[in-house]
């Protein structure tokens, strides 16, 4: 290969290139530091929200059976027909070294008026949709954190086994190189030192 002749030109290409592979290792090391801290802070997260999930789906399920008492399940079973299928969740995307990370917003409807009206409902039924609207946005916070997490624990594979490739193929193939042809042109240059002593000295005899 033209690279491998023992040339000044080849000597600076491998050298510029070791010197481009070392400081793209160096690069996508520090990407991956960044994206594992982003991920441990992420999985710190995902433990909070699923355990308030767990206390308020308690909650909200003990305020149901009581609304359930109240009202009779039938009454209720009815009511939740009448409940309107909500499409306020908007997508936004954040970078975190190039890694979109998606941020899901929510337009809280909680101070809207319930889908039914006060006539002999309890107040217990308004407390089980209060409790499992705030299950909902856990809900929705959960699966932002684990997607973001899933995201990055896929690039942060990929940059690993480009840091590898860098690692232990790229920079140790130019290095060979850089050595060898280093080898080469001072041997060469022995040589032609040695030619030029002996021309001097028949010149001189």
């Amino acid at each position: 290969m033209a690279e491998n002749f023992a040339t000044k030109g080849n000597l600076i290409k491998n050298e510029n290139r070791l010197k481009l592979a070392k400081q793209g290792y160096e690069l996508l090391d520090k990407k991956k530091n960044v994206l594992i801290k982003e991920i441990m802070d992420l999985n710190e997260q995902a433990k909070k929200i699923q355990a308030s999930m767990e206390k308020i789906f308690a909650e909200a399920y003990k305020a149901l059976e009581k609304a359930n008492i109240e009202n009779g399940i039938n009454n209720i079973e009815r009511l939740s027909h009448g409940v309107e299928i909500e499409n306020n969740l908007k997508i936004k995307f954040r970078s975190v070294m190039g890694v979109e990370i998606p941020i899901v917003s929510y337009e809280n409807s909680e101070l809207n008026l319930p889908g039914y009206g006060f006539g002999n409902i309890s107040s217990s039924l308004d407390e089980a949709i209060f409790k499992f609207k705030k299950a909902r946005n856990l809900i929705i916070l959960l699966a932002t954190v684990e997607n973001s997490a899933y995201r990055l624990a896929i690039n942060i594979k990929k940059t690993q086994k480009r840091a590898n490739a860098l690692k232990n193929f790229a920079i140790p193939k130019y290095e060979r190189l850089v050595k060898n042809i280093k080898e080469v042109l001072e041997e060469h240059e022995r040589d032609e030192f040695i030619r030029l002593k002996v021309i001097k000295k028949k010149k001189m005899a």
